[in-house]
């Protein structure tokens, strides 16, 4: 039997446990790289502009009006049937200014004042990660005295909907390299089907954007940015100096 939706299986009490070790899930993520060439719009700044839905990357405008569309569908579709839950205008501000901040660090007080809520029900944060609607990367470390271990990093599950809560109709070059940096993050879960990506800081504000922790492997650890103008060995050669036999790469656009 193959079952398709918009959130995984697992989010349901109802299969979660009835199902275990019976299901093999398949993660279709937005549009990958490759995916362009197949749409006929191998533009990279169309892509991240209007996103990796289908529909809403290949309509010639930016499709303005669909992203709040989604967003309700979303809160009647997964959130009403699986969740349940009340208070729609605190869940959906969260999910707002996380989409608007995609990228930042995640401080509960600071979400807790602006969505009207509780420290506690800032459980919504899981309700949103469980949907993937928003990836939490936690700081990949191995407890060294010098290194971020408590704060996440959270992520828009699409740079479409990051453009459209931050009011970007036009990036400018500064704003690429963010953009950038959720695509990446998208092409790994993709082809690695896998959630298990952190980032990098040590506690004199070298960080590193993505590093992927490999069982019985050194560490990758991956510096995005939009050219190749813009890499900063600073914080790669930090990261080298805790982690000599890491794997280190700069991922850019450019040669």
């Amino acid at each position: 039997m193959i079952a398709t939706g918009s959130s995984p299986l697992g989010a349901s009490s109802k299969f979660r446990d009835t199902l275990a070790g019976r299901k093999t899930e398949v993660w279709l993520t937005p549009m990958m790289l490759e995916d362009l060439t197949a749409f006929g719009k191998p533009d990279l700044r169309h892509r991240l502009l209007h996103g990796g839905l289908p529909p809403f990357f290949a309509w010639p405008p930016i499709p303005e009006q669909a992203f709040q569309e989604w967003m309700d569908a979303y809160w009647a579709k997964d959130i009403q049937t699986l969740f349940r839950l009340e208070r729609r205008h605190s869940f959906e501000r969260l999910a707002e200014l996380l989409f608007a901040q995609s990228g930042g660090l995640f401080e509960t007080t600071r979400f807790t004042r602006a969505c009207e809520v509780s420290r506690q029900t800032i459980n919504y944060l899981a309700v949103l990660e469980s949907t993937y609607l928003i990836h939490v990367l936690r700081p990949f470390s191995t407890h060294r005295a010098t290194e971020i271990v408590a704060a996440p990093k959270v992520y828009a599950f699409d740079t479409g909907f990051v453009c459209y809560y931050r009011g970007w109709t036009s990036p400018r070059q500064e704003d690429l390299g963010l953009l950038w940096e959720h695509m990446v993050l998208n092409e790994l879960q993709a082809h690695l089907q896998t959630r298990r990506i952190g980032y990098w800081r040590d506690k004199r504000g070298h960080e590193i954007d993505l590093v992927l922790a490999r069982q019985g492997q050194s560490p990758l650890a991956l510096e995005c940015k939009w050219s190749a103008d813009d890499v900063d060995l600073v914080n790669l050669k930090a990261f080298a100096h805790q982690y000599p036999k890491a794997e280190i790469r700069s991922v850019t656009t450019s040669p």
